[in-house]
């Protein structure tokens, strides 16, 4: 394998003005050494990563990074900027500028290299010396950590070791690095654990900034880093010894069970970076007052200390949507095929338990049918049990699925999941923050938290919410039977917006459940908006496919290559299809899909198509009603948003020469800008 620099990876006269110029000329010397097969492929990664939280860092340092399926083996190039390159580093812009090339499935050899680098980064000598070098190879055998050649010194007599050594034993540590055995108050311990979503440079960065403000601090901190070589967890015994924790993270931190009980400050990764001090502070200070803060839940890893409710809510939300898909597509394509192989008359078969002829077709379709029943029914619990997951973390889930299924039993339906959900993870939250003796921590999660909140959500949804929010179920349901004309039209022009806004995001997936929980009580108009939701959902995989057939010198080759894989994604309702052509080229792709999503979901909807099957795409086209007119809406939506995201990359700027490249059939490539 090569190394992961070379002097060919280094250009100590970076001259981009952007961030974007300056990844794609050091993205340039990677493709020239056959170390990046696709440049706009691999800069649609880069740019993705970089839309997640901006790379640069305190001290002139960007370092912009990814794992990419275009990267052959882990490479890392450098630039150095005369001018400065804006990375969003709040102390301005950056002149060491690092790019971070790891392939989808990178090995941890390199990636422990990639960690020592990050750690690096946090020297100030490190930085001063690549400030200073002279010559590329220079850089890249600094970078890589190399021993400088030095020439042969003369010969000389050893120095004698000094007498006075046994004095300097009882002398206290200049740095503050170790104390005298017995010396001072107590050591303070901390543990943190670091994260980032590529687990390449900034898990690494923050530990090494937590463990240098520690040792500054004369606080003891010991870091279990969770990165893409995988992670070494912390001894227990030195879990057990801690007094307090430091989670810096973007990801959800593993196995965080292990920290119940301890003062905890819970950060995004790059306060880790950028004011370690203050953490360690904080938690300290937590410490003092004996202040034990609730766990965070999964979907609140990372979450910035500004986030609102409302973003946060969504999370949560989203948590229990994601966990309730795979029951949805399972039951209701076992319900679908039921319906296919025995008719609709089959939900009146009985039990298959009681009677079953193993060469009758009936008899298969009902085990089909009570089948998916039987998963269909689990969607409200797990709904609600995973909302409170994402608000409480494992807590949660007990009183989660009590609440759901209480849901169930008073027919509050799909709104009453949601809210057992919510009121699960609420009340969780709330005991968890009850100062209880350390004997009693050990029990808390099995046995005091199951039985308190799961008594308290009981009362609830038996008694106060149930009844109300039953009523408003029925009532939904009501609305949803008697819709026709242009309220049907309307709703199935927001449901085609909401499908195609984020493609596969929150959005999307509200408007999905909110299908989806009609099936529950299937009625003329709820099967209307499923066949509606599917019909918008399709659209965007199915218009990029089409357009990248149309004109493909319009598309990168490896967007063409891309849509050849969307024809069948769309076909099969995964929206998630059209994605890498959103992250190349966000602003004419998602509005193009959005007007053909709305274009389909109100053709859907005027056309009366419905649909009882929730997945499936053009497979379950046996199950639709008005199948004819149900795909002739879905050939429109994507005709309208081919045409649409043709018409707009049609009309950008022309690429400029050196920057195009051949097509198979001889054209130049445009470049998305």
């Amino acid at each position: 394998m090569s190394e992961l620099i070379t002097a060919d990876l280094v250009d100590l006269d970076l001259s981009a003005e952007t961030k974007e110029a300056a990844a794609r000329s050091l993205a340039a010397r990677m493709r020239e050494l056959g170390r990046v097969t696709d440049l706009d492929g691999f800069l649609a990664d880069v740019a993705a990563r970089e839309a997640q939280m901006p790379t640069g860092l305190d001290g002139g340092i960007g370092i912009p990074h990814c794992r990419s399926a275009h990267v052959t083996e882990p490479t890392l190039a450098f630039g150095r900027s005369a001018t400065g390159i804006d990375f969003g580093a709040p102390d301005g812009p950056a002149d060491l500028i690092f790019l971070i090339a790891a392939p989808a499935g990178g090995d941890a050899d390199h990636l422990s290299i990639l960690s020592a680098l990050a750690r690096h980064l946090m020297d100030p000598e490190f930085t001063s010396a690549l400030r200073a070098a002279e010559a590329p190879g220079a850089a890249a055998a600094l970078i890589r950590g190399d021993e400088p050649e030095l020439e042969p010194e003369p010969e000389s007599e050893p120095e004698p070791e000094p007498e006075s050594e046994p004095e300097s034993e009882s002398e206290p540590s200049v740095d503050g690095e170790a104390e005298a055995p017995g010396a001072g108050a107590q050591l303070f311990r901390i543990v943190a654990v670091t994260s980032c979503p590529t687990g390449i440079a900034h898990t690494y960065m923050a530990a090494e900034a937590l463990e240098s403000a520690g040792r500054a601090a004369g606080v003891e901190v010991v870091v279990e880093t969770q990165g893409s070589a995988g992670f070494v967890k912390l001894d227990p015994a030195v879990v057990a010894a801690a007094d307090g924790v430091i989670f810096a993270h973007d990801v959800e931190v593993r196995d965080k069970g292990r920290f119940a009980g301890l003062p905890t400050v819970d950060v995004g990764v790059k306060a880790g970076i950028n004011r370690p001090g203050e953490l360690i502070a904080e938690v300290r200070a937590k410490a003092a007052r004996g202040e034990r803060a609730a766990p965070t839940a999964p979907m609140d890893a990372g979450a910035d200390a500004g986030d609102g409710f409302a973003t946060r809510l969504r999370a949560w939300l989203m948590t229990g949507v994601s966990y309730m898909v795979p029951f949805v597509a399972a039951g209701g394509l076992l319900i679908a095929l039921a319906f296919a192989i025995g008719g609709y008359g089959i939900d009146k078969a009985p039990s298959v338990a009681d009677h079953f002829a193993w060469g009758e077709s009936a008899s298969w379709a009902a085990l089909l049918f009570q089948t998916g029943g039987v998963a269909f029914a689990f969607l409200v619990p797990v709904l609600a049990g995973f909302i409170a997951y994402g608000m409480a973390d494992r807590p949660g889930l007990v009183p989660g699925f009590v609440g759901g299924s209480i849901a169930l039993t008073v027919d509050a339906g799909f709104l009453g999941g949601l809210i057992a959900g919510l009121l699960a993870g609420a009340v969780v939250m709330a005991v968890q923050r009850l100062n209880v003796p350390a004997v009693l921590r050990g029990i808390m999660p099995v046995v005091v938290i199951p039985l308190l909140s799961s008594a308290v959500v009981g009362f609830l949804m038996f008694l106060v919410v149930g009844k109300p929010v039953a009523a408003l179920q029925k009532a939904l349901t009501d609305w949803l039977g008697g819709l026709s004309g242009t309220n049907a039209v309307l709703l199935g022009t927001l449901l085609g917006l909401l499908m195609a806004a984020d493609l596969g995001g929150p959005l999307n997936k509200v408007a999905y459940a909110f299908a989806v929980g009609g099936l529950a009580d299937p009625n003329e108009g709820s099967l209307k908006v499923m066949a509606a939701v599917m019909a918008a959902g399709m659209v965007p995989p199915l218009a990029m496919a089409l357009a990248t057939t149309v004109r493909g010198r319009l598309f990168t080759a490896s967007e063409r290559e891309n849509g050849k894989a969307a024809w069948v994604l769309g076909a099969s309702f995964i929206t998630e299809g059209a994605i890498p052509f959103a992250a190349a080229d966000p602003l004419r792709v998602i509005p193009s899909a959005m007007a053909g999503g709305a274009v389909t979901g109100a053709l859907s909807m005027a056309f009366g198509c419905t649909l009882r099957a929730p997945h499936g795409g053009v497979f379950v086209v046996p199950l639709i009603g008005s199948p004819f007119l149900y795909l002739l809406a879905v050939a429109a939506g994507t005709a309208v948003s081919a045409a649409a995201v043709l018409l707009l990359k049609g009309l950008r700027r022309p690429a400029p020469p050196q920057a195009a490249a051949p097509a198979e059939d001889g054209e130049p490539v445009a470049v998305a800008v």
